[in-house]
């Protein structure tokens, strides 16, 4: 009883001095109470350790020779931004380019020439504000040898739809793969297609089935300073824009000497014809998809294993390079849906080769059954519907 009366009569500045020290070792932690920092300004790196130099990098390196002229050309900043930027060659010209909106990166717009010296000049400014000198210089390569390459198909042209596009190089290509990945091929409505090398200088696309009536095609192969082959470069980018037309498609028997004319899935003639004689190999018609590939108003033909030369016959069109073609022919029209006589050729009277020559495009598809011989790769630049799909892209140099 006594003890607690004493403590009750505590004098009040003992039990906040109490007080205190309890407060005091609860709020201790062994480390001193941390302090206010102001924040870093925008855009700042939050420390003076991290607002780091600029750090630049051109492609290519600086002292880079024998440089192909197709790489990429760019300089990239990291930590800063780019200033300015030129890239001059021996003779005193700034080359082109472009500054990219953030200004983290600069690329050429121009191609670079073959055998020249380039020189990197500019400056960037790094988070730590200070500037940084861009230099350095790199040469191209001289070829050996500067490969060129040419189209089957020209601008603003309208085509069937089994037109198939061909590039052809002027000489032998060793780097297929790189001379593939410099080609390209843009289709509206999108197409399904693939490259295919039919030999050494020529590589052709086509589509997986027919073209939809009315496709827009560009077709672009960039080889200006594509290596492919051992001191090969191209020589220049070729390029063409057309357009496919209606469809129409020849649809030819043999055994019947008829064609039909099937445009936009109308049947619009059936004419009776002369095929190729069966019994002679030299002679038969081939069957399968042929194309057509240009078109005379007339055309002398030679063949002097069968002892004729220069048998002029009007309105041919060429549907093969092994000399099929359809054509009239007045001579043979006592056989025209009857017999098959002719050397290999679909012969109509006069009349009616003018109305299916005046209709015609180069890439319309004409189907031919009934032969006892088979269209095959060896029967000319046209025969890549002669092709299963999966044998065609088989023969893309970027095939897996």
């Amino acid at each position: 009883m006594r003890s607690l009366r004493t403590a009750r009569r505590l004098p009040a500045a003992l039990v906040a001095l109490g007080l205190a020290a309890a407060l005091g070792l609860g709020a201790c932690s062994g480390d001193p109470a941390p302090t206010p920092t102001s924040q870093p300004p925008a855009g700042g790196s939050g420390s003076a350790a991290e607002a780091l130099p600029a750090k630049l990098t051109t492609q290519p390196a600086a002292g880079a020779h024998d440089v192909a002229p197709g790489d990429p050309v760019k300089v990239t900043v990291a930590d800063g931004q780019l200033e300015s930027v030129t890239l001059t060659n021996s003779e005193g010209k700034q080359v082109a380019g472009q500054l990219a909106a953030d200004k983290r990166s600069w690329a050429t717009t121009e191609v670079l020439g073959y055998g020249k010296s380039y020189t990197w000049a500019g400056t960037a400014t790094g988070a730590d504000g200070k500037p940084v000198q861009l230099s350095g210089q790199f040469t191209t390569v001289s070829p050996k040898r500067q490969v060129s390459g040419s189209l089957n198909v020209g601008d603003d042209k309208t085509y069937g739809i089994a037109m198939p596009i061909a590039l052809t190089f002027s000489s032998k290509v060793t780097d297929k793969a790189a001379a593939e990945k410099a080609l390209s091929v843009e289709t509206t409505p999108k197409t399904e297609g693939s490259w295919a090398w039919l030999s050494d200088t020529q590589v052709h696309w086509r589509p997986k089935e027919y073209y939809q009536p009315g496709t827009k095609v560009t077709v672009t192969a960039k080889i200006y300073g594509v290596k492919i082959g051992d001191g090969v470069y191209g020589k220049q980018d070729v390029s063409a824009s057309f357009t496919i037309g209606r469809s129409q498609i020849v649809k030819g028997d043999t055994r019947t000497h008829r064609m039909q004319v099937i445009r936009d899935g109308q049947q619009i003639a059936d004419y009776p014809v002369s095929y190729g004689l069966d019994s002679d190999p030299g002679r038969v018609t081939h069957s399968g998809t042929h194309v057509v590939m240009e078109k005379y108003p007339t055309y002398s033909m030679s063949n002097p294993r069968y002892g004729y030369t220069d048998v002029n016959v009007p309105w041919a069109v060429r549907i093969s390079n092994n000399g099929e073609f359809i054509h009239g022919l007045q001579a043979s029209v006592w056989a025209q849906g009857k017999q098959n006589v002719s050397h290999g050729c679909l012969n109509l009277s006069p009349a009616r080769a003018k109305e299916y020559y005046d209709g015609v495009l180069t890439g319309d598809p004409v189907e031919i059954t009934g032969s006892t011989q088979q269209l095959s790769p060896r029967d000319g630049d046209y025969s890549d519907w002669t092709y299963s799909w999966d044998d065609w892209t088989k023969l893309s140099a970027l095939s897996a």
